[in-house]
């Protein structure tokens, strides 16, 4: 094992790598994140590690972007290799500084306002195609911006294919889930809309849900697989999971994990506790049909609320949510 100087024991010792909560101050403000601390073998006591620190120290970084609505280091990086596109060219065709965009590739933060370009970028290849064709006069070669736009129209092609987000999303719950009824379909969908736009702002798929006797539900999506009433639906045995970035797989990946192990009436009861369903239903009895939406403002804010109180900071916080409204529930019963 490596060996680090110990200050308790006043010399040369083996140490440990452990995870654990930890905390730091970027920019005037405190942030708790899921990081590493180097413990001595010998004595217990925390010792440095340059390596750790400096892995905490992205860590830190990565909480603040995430908070901030600034676009993760790693998508920054993926972007020339999805786009096949040069680091310098890039910089170009977006109209910045030759070094621009190197240096927010070798970890420098980008302000709000270049990060939301990048997002954008990241998130839509038809953004990028027509930058690609609306500025490729700033490119200095015509070969980097042939091997772009194929690049980009093999993603479109791929990638698109005329689904909607909401549309995808049933495919990969359908794709991950053994068994999920009708029911536990729709409560998946609508924790995923308001989990995404607690941790990202902005709502994943652009359909309303509407406030239904038992609990959310897109009504399109009931229509398409109300046959199954109350049985699982044929799972999907192949899916394309690139066609969501790596965010919008977390967030979902987090909801299969702690959602989907419930029944969908376990769910149904979840939502049945949750301030959009009870105030969009708040003058009906509780069997009256109604085709109410839910706004989305409703969903966004109550999500947020959520996030703040339960101090999620990554995908997997989502998990004591989900355990505390497991016990509501069972109370309620």
């Amino acid at each position: 094992m490596n060996k680090v100087f110990c200050e308790e024991c006043r010399r040369d010792t083996e140490y440990t790598i452990k995870e654990g909560k930890q905390k730091g101050n970027l920019k005037g403000e405190a942030y708790e994140f899921s990081g590493y601390k180097a413990v001595c073998n010998e004595c217990g006591k925390e010792v440095y590690v340059t390596e750790v620190e400096d892995k905490n120290l992205k860590l830190l970084y990565d909480a603040y972007r995430q908070k901030n609505g600034i676009i993760s280091l790693d998508k920054i990086q993926d972007i020339p290799k999805k786009y096949d596109i040069g680091i310098r060219p890039l910089s170009l065709l977006l109209g910045w500084g030759e070094m621009t965009f190197t240096r927010y590739c070798d970890g420098y933060m980008p302000t709000k306002q270049y990060s939301d370009v990048l997002q954008k970028i990241y998130d839509e290849p038809e953004y990028y195609k027509d930058l690609l064709e609306k500025n490729k006069k700033n490119l200095q070669s015509q070969l980097t911006y042939e091997k772009s736009i194929k690049k980009v129209r093999e993603l479109l092609c791929d990638n698109t294919k005329n689904e909607s987000k909401l549309e995808l999303t049933v495919k990969y719950l359908l794709y991950c889930c053994k068994d999920i009824t009708p029911l536990a379909l729709q409560k998946a969908l609508y924790y995923i809309q308001g989990l995404y736009y607690a941790f990202m702002g902005t709502f994943l798929y652009k359909e309303d849900c509407e406030a239904w006797v038992h609990g959310p539900v897109y009504k399109e999506i009931y229509n398409r697989y109300s046959k199954y009433c109350f049985d699982p639906i044929d799972k999907e045995t192949e899916f394309d999971v690139s066609v969501f970035t790596s965010t919008e797989k977390a967030v979902m990946d987090s909801v299969v994990k702690y959602f989907c192990c419930y029944s969908g009436k376990i769910l149904e009861g979840f939502t049945h506790l949750e301030m959009p369903w009870i105030k969009t239903r708040e003058d009906l009895s509780p069997l009256d049909n109604s085709n109410r939406i839910i706004s989305k403002k409703v969903i966004g804010e109550y999500f947020e609320e959520v996030k703040d109180k339960y101090k999620m900071i990554q995908f997997d916080d989502v998990k004591e949510y989900s355990d505390e409204m497991f016990k509501k529930c069972i109370k309620c019963c």
